[in-house]
């Protein structure tokens, strides 16, 4: 198993005892393996390291995927939301549990996939 890595720039440079290494009278600071805890999918150690990558990657990473130039508009056709029916525990033999709701009319339907 390969360890991985906080991806912030700035990780090694913070102070602290747990990115301490190195012998007696020669310690250096390392940049932090990820543990349990975890931000950004599993790719930094703190949300600081996160915000310091944004900070230094950010607008380019936008730039590369895709920078929207005009707004996104919500309409009746694309507003549906697969959510959780709360009628269901009342009525479970003729209720889905899941049913999909329109965010902009309001209209329900039945979930495709239950």
């Amino acid at each position: 198993m390969s360890l991985k890595y906080c991806q912030g720039p700035k990780c090694h440079t913070y102070d602290t005892t747990d990115r301490k290494r190195g012998p007696k009278g020669n310690k250096r600071n390392q940049t932090r393996t990820i543990g349990n805890y975890s931000y950004g999918k599993g790719n930094f150690c703190t949300l600081g390291c996160q915000d310091d990558w944004w900070a230094v990657h950010g607008t380019r990473a936008v730039d590369h995927f895709g920078r929207i130039h005009s707004a996104i508009v919500l309409q009746e056709e694309n507003a549906w939301r697969r959510t959780y029916n709360h009628d269901y525990w009342g009525n479970q033999d003729t209720q889905q549990r899941m049913i999909e709701r329109n965010t902009i009319t309001g209209a329900e339907r039945p979930c495709s996939q239950d």
